[in-house]
């Protein structure tokens, strides 16, 4: 085995990033992908339990606090890693925010919040990271999205404006870095439960669940099992694509 490939990860504190995180960073005798990951969010403080719990499982993590919403600054801590790190392999675009409204009452600062943060870091994150990939000829990115970016969702237009974007957005990178052995894919996940939905009533959960050909919600694990999987070095052949991951709600 060679020296392990360098992933980074952002919104990696909770939820699905946190997932995510853990899955690539375990070792591979503990159930997880053995990449050294760059654990990202707004404040390091969250980060410290990710990276604990890589770490005493045998991996290697390390933080990075930064505002991916701020292009000048997010672009400069994504070379500072590849610097530090003497390489980036692995890209993925998680963090993201919701600033929900009817569009006759959303403001243009929910509406530009929720791009810049959802869709424009995204950007700003490949166009930083491909050079490192391109340097080494192996990348993999995978840009988290959304059922809402493919059927929409009312009171979000924002949200699954930056989500859909991120799809199109992905087609190109993989059109245009293909050739360069980095590939881009999109995962979207349909309801996955998470700190954020911890409090819904049981009704509407119950509700979700019928909605559904699997009739269960997901977890922020069955993310992280698809995103290991287009990482991999085993994926070079898929790019351009979405998967989506939602129990069978969207297949109609």
């Amino acid at each position: 085995m060679g020296e392990a490939r360098v992933a980074l990860v952002t919104g990696a504190s909770r939820g699905i990033g946190r997932a995510i995180a853990l899955r690539l960073g375990r070792p591979e005798s503990e159930g997880g992908a053995g990449r050294r990951v760059v654990l990202v969010s707004r404040s390091e403080g969250p980060l410290g339990e990710v990276r604990s719990l890589i770490e005493e499982a045998g991996g290697s993590a390390s933080v990075c606090a930064c505002d991916i919403s701020d292009r000048e600054g997010w672009a400069a801590a994504i070379e500072r890693v590849a610097s530090d790190e003497g390489r980036l392999d692995i890209l993925v675009n998680n963090a993201g925010i919701t600033a929900d409204n009817l569009v006759l009452r959303m403001s243009d600062e929910e509406w530009d919040r929720v791009i810049a943060t959802n869709l424009t870091s995204a950007f700003v994150a490949v166009r930083a990271a491909a050079r490192s990939m391109m340097r080494g000829k192996f990348g993999r990115i995978v840009n988290i999205s959304s059922t809402s970016g493919i059927i929409g969702n009312s009171g979000q237009a924002n949200y699954a404006a930056a989500k859909a974007g991120l799809v199109g957005f992905s087609k190109t990178i993989a059109r245009e870095l293909g050739g360069k052995g980095i590939t881009c894919n999109v995962v979207a996940p349909g309801f996955i439960e998470t700190d954020m939905t911890s409090n819904l009533p049981a009704e509407v959960l119950e509700t979700i669940r019928k909605a559904q050909a699997v009739r269960a919600t997901g977890a922020g694990e069955d993310i992280a099992e698809a995103v290991a999987y287009l990482t991999s070095d085993g994926a070079g052949f898929i790019t351009g694509q979405t998967l989506v991951v939602d129990g069978g709600m969207t297949m109609a």
